[in-house]
This record gives C-alpha cells, sequence and structure tokens, in this order.
C-alpha cells in the first residue's frame, strides 16, 4: 500500500528504553463535521376518512352502483334497495292527502259562507298535515334504499351482489379517502422535548424502499402511555400519487438536531466500560491513550464532545496493536488528508413506534 509516514520511530532501543519495532498503524487527525441527530420509529398509516358503508335496513339489494376498487365521488350511489312496498305506500298516502286537500278548499268556501265551522276547518286542517307528515316519512324511508358515499373516495372489494338480502348494520363496502395519509406512530417520552407541531418527517415503505414520503406532525398526543411510557405522534402525508394504503406498516425519521463538533473515525474509539479514549500520536511518534467524551454517531464517524482540539493526530485504525505510551508508525493512504469532513448524518436514537 502506498503510504505516507506521519510520525515514526526507528527499531530498536529508544532514548526512554523502549525496544522492539514500532507497529505500524493508520493515522489521522480530529476533524471537524456537521452532526445530525434524529429519532427513528415505526408506524401504521391510516386513510384521512375511512368508514364501512352498512344497510340501514334489511331488504333485497336491488342494484350496485360500483365496481371492485371504484373511485368514487361524495353522494354517488353505491346500493340501491328494494323499495316496491314504500312505493306503494307513498302513492296511496299522497292520493289521501290531495283529497284531505280538496276536501280543507271546500271546508274553506263554505265558512266563507256561514256554512262550515271553525273546527270542522280545523280538524280537516289537521288530516291534511297529518298525510303530509305521513308522505314525507314515506319519503325518507325510500331515501334510506338509496345507500350513498358520505365523501369522495375509494371503494373496496366488493363482497356482495344484486339480489342478496342484507340486514340492518350488513357491511356493503369499504370507503376511503387516501389523497392524504395519516400516520400514527409513538416515541418515547424522553423525545417529546425534541418533537413539535409542524415539524418535517420521512417515511419509508418496504414496498418503495427506494422513495421516501415526507409530510408534517399534525398533533401529539396529550396523554403518555403509563405502561410503555410511550407517547403517540401523528404525522399527515401527502398521498396524490395514492402509492400509500391504509395499514402500511412505515419507518420514520424525524431530523430532532443538526450541530457541528469535533470528530473522530469510530475505528479510532477505544471504548471500556463506560469509559472512551483515542490514542493521541505526539510529535515523537509516542501514542499516548487519551481519555474524551462522545457524542452523535453515524456513518463511521464519532462526535467528540471534550478530551481532545481540532487538528490533534490520533491512531484512527489498529489499536489494538498499540501500547499505551509506546512509539508507533502512523500512515495514512496516499491523498488523504485530515481535512474537514463533510457534512455526515448523526446518530439515530431509535424509538420502537407501536404497530397499531
Amino acid at each position: 500500500m502506498l503510504s505516507i509516514t506521519l510520525a515514526g520511530c526507528s527499531s530498536g532501543a529508544d532514548e526512554g528504553g523502549r525496544s522492539g519495532d514500532a507497529p505500524t498503524v493508520v493515522g489521522g487527525a480530529v476533524t471537524q463535521a456537521e452532526f445530525v441527530s434524529d429519532i427513528e420509529a415505526v408506524g401504521t398509516a391510516f386513510a384521512n376518512e375511512q368508514t364501512v358503508i352498512t344497510s340501514p335496513v334489511t331488504e333485497r339489494i336491488e342494484k350496485l352502483g360500483f365496481a371492485d376498487g371504484d373511485v368514487v365521488r361524495r353522494g354517488a350511489m353505491i346500493a340501491q334497495l328494494s323499495r316496491g312496498e314504500e312505493s306503494a305506500d307513498l302513492n296511496a298516502v299522497e292520493a289521501r292527502a290531495r283529497e284531505a286537500d280538496k276536501k280543507l278548499d271546500r271546508l274553506a268556501a263554505l265558512q266563507k259562507r256561514g256554512f262550515a265551522t271553525d273546527a270542522a276547518v280545523d280538524e280537516q286542517l289537521a288530516l291534511r298535515d297529518g298525510a303530509r307528515a305521513d308522505a314525507n316519512a314515506i319519503r325518507s324511508r325510500i331515501s334510506d334504499r338509496v345507500i350513498r358515499a358520505p365523501f369522495s373516495g375509494v371503494l373496496s372489494l366488493r363482497t356482495i351482489s344484486p339480489g342478496t338480502v342484507v340486514t340492518s348494520g350488513s357491511p356493503i363496502a369499504t370507503i376511503s379517502d387516501i389523497s392524504s395519509i395519516k400516520l400514527d406512530f409513538t416515541v418515547p417520552e424522553a423525545f417529546l422535548t425534541s418533537i413539535e407541531k409542524r415539524q418535517v418527517i420521512e417515511a419509508r415503505s418496504a414496498a418503495y424502499q427506494d422513495q421516501s414520503f415526507f409530510g408534517t406532525i399534525d398533533n401529539i398526543d396529550p396523554l403518555v402511555d403509563p405502561l410503555s411510557r410511550s407517547i403517540t405522534v401523528r404525522a399527515i402525508l401527502p398521498n396524490n400519487s395514492g402509492l400509500l394504503r391504509p395499514g402500511m406498516l412505515l419507518t420514520v425519521r424525524i431530523v430532532s438536531e443538526t450541530r457541528t463538533g469535533l470528530a473522530i473515525p469510530e475505528t479510532a474509539l477505544i471504548a471500556q466500560g463506560d469509559q472512551n479514549f483515542v490514542f493521541v500520536v505526539d510529535k515523537e511518534g509516542i501514542a499516548r491513550r487519551t481519555s474524551i467524551e462522545v457524542g452523535l454517531r453515524s456513518d463511521g464517524m464519532i462526535e467528540v464532545l471534550s478530551g481532545v482540539a481540532l487538528g490533534t493526530k490520533i491512531v484512527a485504525d489498529g489499536t489494538v496493536k498499540v501500547r499505551d505510551d509506546a512509539p508507533v508508525k502512523a500512515v495514512l493512504p496516499v491523498g488523504k488528508s485530515p481535512s474537514k469532513s463533510k457534512a455526515v448524518s448523526g446518530r439515530d436514537a431509535k424509538a420502537k413506534g407501536a404497530d397499531r
């Protein structure tokens, strides 16, 4: 491998009484990078509006007005139930109302001539109004036998046929408005201060692995689950393409913080219990184990909060060969320099979302 020696030491005994060949390691330096802290969760997609259309009465289906998966507008006819008996009743009541109206006119004329009493006119008026009310009630029952879409949306697969006798409450079809999707997911209560309304979220589905769907947080449940100590968050995702479907499992990513800080490669870190160290290489090529405090992690980089300064030479890889306070020969691939890193994504604060 072509290499550039950053710091070295000749084999054999050195001035400090050390002996043996200095191990060759990959050298590096503390750089500066942008870290993004994000929250990950798993959620379930729901339709913007969804309901099961049921029969209001027990009756036989005369006609269906939809096919499997049809997109319908609000008010579209979904099914028509038999209404022959109601139509006959309506004709009879309307005839009675017309006759009562004619009789009322005759009584009113007689009243003006003094041949009919006010009581007789009032009684006939009540009969006429009662017939009209009965007619309106029958029209309402007839209207109930024409089942219409309560809102615009897509209909489910058809499971019934004309001629089927349905009882009151029997399902006829499910209609879903999927022009936008409600995405419900949960995050631990510890992240409550990191989320807010109108915050942008990114969602991904196993069905479309190379595509991201973006939306915003619409609401945050005011109650914390006392068992899981988590809180439910609802986001709204535009779904003009119709790719997202109710019931899909989606992974959610929320960017909660972006900051620039010192960074080292993950391979440079030495973790012992709850303590973290790196080997710092001085001007004489001596590696000394140095305690550091770490922060965010991502894409092979670790944020350093304290312990070393920008530009400090370190052992970037090969730490297993290094002894504390011993010489090393640190090399880097040709063309590699410890310059400022490009922006990298920070650690994923994973919150296991509840699959509803």
